[in-house]
């Protein structure tokens, strides 16, 4: 009987010694697995917009750094101010830097062919943001608004408003975004003799350039009573131009749908906006970054977000104090 209690004081204690050295086991994997995550080289992100002065393109930035952040990567964003030449050394010093991934917003889609066959050749994945480039062969997928559709819904609502106009156009045509919103509105009152283009200025969409814009077509003398703008900063701008001179009778069109907009809609002083979705913009350019990196298969090379038109008959279905 003695034995018998011996064997099983035996087996016990056998057991018990390799739940231990089990449990042990799986500590140092789940340590080994712990470290290595914490020790992971960070995935390594670029970005380049046309200008950090455009409040749009910091929100759109935002939603990329949050989940960047999160996933413990890098961001490095440049602000090129506009100027070309800039973005190309940009560009070039986020190659020496070894990026992964590259976030950009062409100033001029026609320009940067050189530099981003440089990031091909690196093997660097280029998401084109809100403006897509003239040639797919250098960028792996890109993320725009309808920005042809945003012209279209503009030029629709004025025909609603005027039997007839003279129209200026405020653009920004080295940038494919801004010409598509643009191409949006002519060919849409194309077919319409009574809705005439009196002037076309180009304004880079910068509210400083915009209002001297409308100043020198005043100060010409020319008769107009609407102005497309191809996005919400020009047409501040615009509007800062037309309450100098005590113009009231303008309507007056942009594209994004800022909070500054917003309010002059919601006091009756800008017709419309054709409003963007930078935050939806932003989380879908991160999320598509993140598939292209783990090589999961993508159905289509782009994704087209719409836009919508705010106007004084549904300003109150959108916050004011915010974006989409």
């Amino acid at each position: 009987m003695k034995d018998k209690f011996r064997i099983i004081e035996c087996m016990i204690v056998v057991i018990s010694l390799l739940l231990v050295l089990t449990g042990y086991s799986f500590l140092q994997k789940s340590s080994f697995f712990f470290l290595q995550n914490q020790t992971k080289e960070p995935i390594k992100f670029g970005a380049t917009y046309m200008t950090m002065n455009n409040p749009f393109f910091e929100v759109v930035n935002d939603e990329i750094e949050n989940e960047i952040k999160q996933r413990g990567d890098v961001l490095y964003t440049m602000d090129p101010a506009l100027s070309v030449d800039k973005q190309i050394e940009h560009i070039q010093r986020l190659i020496q830097m070894d990026i992964d991934v590259l976030f950009v917003n062409p100033i001029d889609n026609t320009k940067l062919h050189d530099v981003l066959e440089e990031c091909r050749k690196k093997g660097i994945i280029v998401i084109a943001v809100d403006t897509n480039l003239d040639s797919n062969d250098y960028v792996s997928y890109t993320v725009t608004s309808d920005n042809y559709l945003a012209g279209v819904l503009a030029a629709q609502d004025m025909m609603t408003q005027k039997e007839s106009a003279n129209i200026v156009l405020l653009e920004h045509s080295q940038t494919a975004s801004g010409s598509s919103r643009i191409q949006g509105f002519v060919d849409t009152i194309e077919s319409h003799p009574e809705y005439k283009i009196v002037a076309r200025k180009e304004c880079e969409g910068q509210l400083e350039n915009a209002m001297p814009c409308i100043f020198s077509i005043l100060n010409e003398d020319i008769s107009f009573d609407v102005i497309m703008a191809l996005n919400d900063p020009s047409a501040l701008g615009a509007m800062a131009a037309l309450e100098v001179y005590g113009r009231e009778d303008v309507l007056v069109y942009g594209v994004d749908g800022t909070p500054e907009t917003k309010v002059l809609i919601k006091d009756g002083k800008m017709r419309a906006t054709s409003a963007q979705f930078p935050i939806q913009m932003g989380q879908k350019a991160i999320e598509i970054a993140y598939q292209l990196l783990e090589k999961k298969p993508l159905k289509t090379n782009e994704t087209k977000i719409s836009v919508t038109l705010i106007t004084s008959e549904n300003i109150n279905d959108f916050s004011l104090a915010g974006w989409q």
